[in-house]
């Protein structure tokens, strides 16, 4: 039986997923498993009993990920769980952004009691006189989950999509359409696009991409989406770029003082996956995630030890050893398991920077006293006994 505790309300679609061995627990101190979605985890004591944590979501900033790989604990999170409801999203702020529908909608409102709007709205609606997407070019940075659907959609509205990442995975490509031209450098999206969208990480080669050099490189009028993070953009670049009108319009997901106060921008608070069926999919997924952890043994999609997976275990007993990265380790389990007579039938081991995690099944009976002797070596963060 494994307890979990919820630091948020997870969708009760993931905690109706999770099986029959899986319990509820409010003491957040005897879970083996959280589920969490925006809580700040950074000031929290994790016992001992915490084997994984699993946030509903992609963006990770609120938990510690080395404070718990260092206590053995697996963070997973939940990549393209959310991806349609984003893709809607910035496909919808595009169009609101190209025909002034935002601004045209605030007229509206404030002639709500005109009696004679019908009229007056004739002269009035020259000022949002907008343009069409289709046949227009959207420059699509960043191809993963989200950027694909972009791409694809903005594709079947008839504009010429172009889409730049160098670390493109192979089923991106192949989930990508083949009208989607794929270019190498991002400074050619920047000259070349009527609309940019950005869809990567924040990294420190990515970090505030959006600058006064770079608006600087792109077209008169350009409409520039930002629904993958704040810090991507040099906010300050973005609002002089409006005022001299080179940007016709900046929607974004990440409002500010600033930009809220900034004509031209269309901005929502936060709602790329605050839909039903993206949280749906997102507590599913890290349901599924933390049971074929706590259950197998198996990561996937963690974000602080690599992705292992030995399916289920159909042997007499299965090791899992989260471990340093560090040289001799293997060598030191392997050589355990020779001193006890316990032969390995299989083993995978996996690294990812300072951390690596290796799952060995054997033939026989004797894990538990294997794996009290493992963990006494240095460099074990943490063993489990599967089976």
């Amino acid at each position: 039986m494994f307890k979990y505790n919820c630091l948020n309300a997870i969708s009760e679609a993931g905690l109706k997923s999770l099986s029959s061995d899986f319990v509820k627990t409010d003491d957040v101190n005897e879970a083996e498993a959280i589920l969490v979605r925006s809580a700040a985890m950074h000031d929290m004591e994790f016992s001992d009993n915490l084997l994984a944590v699993a946030r509903a979501g992609a963006g990770v900033n609120n938990i510690p990920l080395d404070k718990c790989a260092e206590k053995g604990i697996v963070v997973f999170n939940t990549p393209g769980a959310n991806a349609n409801g984003v893709k809607e999203l910035v496909i919808a702020a595009m169009i609101l952004t190209s025909r002034n529908l935002i601004a045209a909608n605030g007229w509206v409102n404030e002639n709500k009691d005109d009696e004679n709007i019908g009229k007056t709205m004739e002269k009035a609606k020259s000022k949002f006189a907008g343009r069409e997407v289709k046949g227009k070019k959207l420059g699509v940075i960043g191809l993963g989950a989200i950027g694909v659907l972009v791409a694809n959609a903005a594709s079947s509205l008839g504009m010429e999509v172009i889409g730049c990442d160098p670390f493109l995975s192979v089923q991106n490509a192949l989930n990508l359409s083949r009208k989607v031209k794929l270019v190498k450098e991002r400074d050619e999206v920047f000259r070349t696009c009527d609309y940019i969208t950005v869809h990567v990480p924040l990294l420190d080669d990515t970090k505030e991409m959006i600058n006064a050099d770079t608006i600087s490189m792109m077209k008169d009028g350009v409409i520039i989406l930002n629904f993958a993070r704040d810090l991507l953009v040099k906010e300050d670049a973005v609002i002089e770029g409006l005022a001299s009108g080179k940007i016709a319009g900046y929607a974004t997901d990440f409002p500010s003082v600033k930009l809220a106060n900034t004509k031209g921008v269309v901005a929502f608070p936060h709602l790329g996956a605050s839909t039903t069926e993206s949280e749906d999919n997102c507590a599913v997924m890290a349901a599924a995630e933390i049971t074929d952890y706590l259950e197998n043994g198996n990561i996937r999609n963690s974000v602080n030890f690599p992705a292992c997976d030995m399916g289920v275990c159909s042997q007499a007993g299965r090791i899992a050893v989260l471990h340093k990265n560090v040289p001799n380790i293997i060598s030191g389990l392997t050589t355990v398991f020779g001193q006890s007579g316990i032969n390995i039938d299989k083993m995978m081991n996996q690294s990812r920077g300072e951390y690596a995690y290796s799952i060995i099944d054997i033939d026989k009976a004797g894990a538990k006293d294997i794996a009290d002797e493992i963990a006494t070596k240095e460099g074990i963060l943490k063993v489990r006994v599967i089976k």
